[in-house]
């Protein structure tokens, strides 16, 4: 059976940091193009960070650009979201989701255009980020 399972969510000050984590079973990351992904307040889902399967390739988009990592763990099988500087824009709930390995670029990814959507397999539930003060 395969999940994915989000953890690192909470409430931080503007400013503040957090590191989500992304872990899996039932399947290999190392055969999957990973991505993060959250949901705003009244918003609709949006790419924030991928990542290809060797690692050779990454991407993070402009809203998050310098403030957010992305990174795996290839012994724990886990992708992790490194986020510092954090704004009240960013709260949302973050999801990690994959897709078969090297279907698309990590930038084409985090477009999370509807043909995106469509080709994703598995999705984890998701964790809250809050950032206010």
């Amino acid at each position: 059976q395969v999940s994915l399972v989000e953890s690192g969510g909470g409430w931080v000050q503007p400013g503040g940091s957090l590191t989500l984590s992304c872990e899996a079973s039932g399947i290999l990351l190392d055969y999957y193009q990973i991505g993060w992904f959250r949901q705003g307040p009244g918003k609709e889902r949006e790419g924030v960070a991928c990542i290809d399967p060797s690692e050779h390739r990454l991407y993070v988009t402009d809203d998050v650009a310098g403030r957010f990592s992305i990174f795996k763990d290839r012994v724990k099988n886990l992708v992790y979201l490194q986020m510092n500087f954090l704004k009240p824009e960013d709260t949302g709930e973050y999801v990690c989701g994959v897709m078969p390995r090297a279907s698309v670029y990590p930038e084409t990814m985090c477009t999370y255009s509807a043909t995106i959507h469509s080709r994703m397999e598995f999705w984890g539930r998701g964790t809250l980020v809050t950032v206010s003060s």
